[in-house]
Formats: structure tokens, sequence, C-alpha cells
């Protein structure tokens, strides 16, 4: 088996600076590290156990199968932060049948980010025996 130190998620955008903005300062990520220079330069967000890379440029925009899944401690405050900061709520949140509070977003160049809430007392959290 691979022995697997660290992971990330790259995206190539079409306009890197827009979504330099997007990821940064309107979704607030934290930056882990950056490399590079001028317009082109690369960003590595922190994403809670994982990285996302935003690096390099594309002429066209990421498939529409690939999407990110960012779970938050409280999806109404997202909520509240994320509409002030004019990002386009494209689902407000709402509770799925499986349980799971769900709220969608999309990136500059239409990538779906799911903000996710796990309930307390989700099947998640709970794990019997432990």
């Amino acid at each position: 088996m691979v022995h697997v130190l660290s992971s990330r998620t790259l995206l190539r955008p079409t306009d890197p600076e827009r979504s330099r903005a997007f990821y940064g300062e309107q979704l607030g990520l934290a930056v882990y590290r950056e490399f590079g220079t001028g317009s082109e330069r690369g960003v590595v967000y922190f994403l809670g156990g994982g990285f996302l890379e935003l690096s390099g440029r594309s002429q066209t925009p990421p498939d529409p199968a690939v999407r990110l899944w960012l779970q938050v401690p409280d999806l109404t405050a997202a909520h509240d932060e994320l509409r002030t900061k004019g990002v386009e709520i494209v689902r407000p949140p709402v509770k799925e049948p499986w349980g799971l509070l769900e709220m969608w977003v999309k990136d500059p160049d239409g990538t779906p980010i799911v903000l996710v809430e796990v309930p307390a007392d989700h099947p998640i959290r709970y794990r019997p025996g432990i």
C-alpha cells in the first residue's frame, strides 16, 4: 500500500487572481503556502485535513464533475458570513434526507462547493463501543 503523507486538491483556474480573491478573501481560507511570483503565483490553502492548491491557468473551467465538500462547524454562521462577503448562494442551507445540513455555493469558474454541518446526533458522529 502507498503510504500517503499529505494530500491536496489542485485547481487550475481560468482567472487566478479572481479565484485567489474568492478562496482567500470571500471564503476566508487560511494560506498554507505561496510559491512563484506575479499574477500566476500559486497558493495552497488549508482545508481541514487536506489542502487546496490554486496554481497555473486553464483556458476552460474545470469539469462539472469536480466538486469540493467542506465541513463547517456552524452552517448558519457560514451562510451569513458568505452572503455578507458577496458569495452567491446557489442553494441555501437545508437539512438533507440523510441528516446532514448542506448549503451550495460555486467558485468563479463554476466549481460547485458544498458546505456541510454534521449535526451532533448524526451517525457520522456516533461510533458504538468507542
